[in-house]
């Protein structure tokens, strides 16, 4: 009995301590980065980690969770190849409707599901995304995570919202709800709501701007370049960083 408790303890700790390795690879992911191009080692690492961990019951919900932010993570700044990131998202698209099924209250899935999606919808192209009803799949999760919760990821539904908006072409009769000054809307709100954060300045300048506001948009660009980017986020801010300048450079 007590050799198998001692087994049963031991076997328990190692998977404790195979998901805080996955953390913190994930947690030095920017590790070997230049500027707003990311290094693969860490995030590879921080990915062999959580695929492990999500065969075990336990511990299935976190690293699903973290294998989302993973993905997106590799595809969107640490792999250059478009081929390949389209792989990477697909598998992020794949899991984050996975456990979304699973887990229909998480506004966390949902989240990071659409974050996946939006840069698969990027890569894919516009046509594709179309067909795909991509638009109206971020514009349906976005609203149920605002109501779930409205402060999670610092307003992260309305901000999302605003996002598909923006981004979205009106096309009559197919796709008739995209509407810059809902984006403003709602990107406002998400910047009202938790930490303002740099990619919710981006995207409500850039809706600014194309609604012909280019004092606010330029100030809120302003704001962004002079910002000294979060050494836990250091590839993502610096990347919104250099997005605000060559904007900024186009007015």
């Amino acid at each position: 009995f007590l050799l198998l408790f001692f087994c049963l303890s031991m076997m328990i700790a190692s998977a404790k301590a195979d998901m805080k390795k996955g953390i913190e690879w994930y947690n030095k992911r920017h590790v070997d980065s230049i500027g707003n191009r990311a290094s693969e080692k860490s995030i590879n690492q921080a990915i062999k980690y959580f695929s492990n961990e999500i065969q075990k019951p336990k511990y299935e919900k976190d690293a699903a969770l973290y294998l989302l932010k993973s993905y997106y993570y590799k595809a969107e700044f640490a792999i250059q190849k478009e081929d390949h990131k389209k792989i990477i998202f697909n598998m992020g698209k794949d899991l984050g409707e996975k456990y979304i099924a699973k887990y229909p209250d998480s506004p966390a899935f949902r989240y990071w599901y659409l974050v996946n999606l939006g840069s698969w919808a990027e890569v894919y192209g516009i046509l594709t995304a179309a067909r795909e009803g991509v638009a109206d799949i971020m514009k349906t999760h976005s609203e149920k995570i605002i109501v779930l919760d409205p402060k999670y990821q610092d307003g992260g539904g309305y901000f999302m919202l605003g996002a598909v908006h923006y981004k979205s072409p009106y096309i009559p009769f197919l796709l008739s709800w995209p509407d810059n000054d809902e984006a403003i809307k709602y990107l406002q709100l998400a910047l009202e709501t938790g930490k303002k954060t740099l990619n919710q300045k981006v995207y409500l300048a850039k809706a600014l701007k194309k609604d012909k506001q280019p004092q606010k948009a330029k100030k809120l660009l302003m704001e962004v370049v002079n910002t000294e980017p979060d050494p836990m986020n250091l590839v993502e801010e610096l990347d919104y960083i250099n997005d605000s300048y060559q904007l900024l450079e186009k007015f």
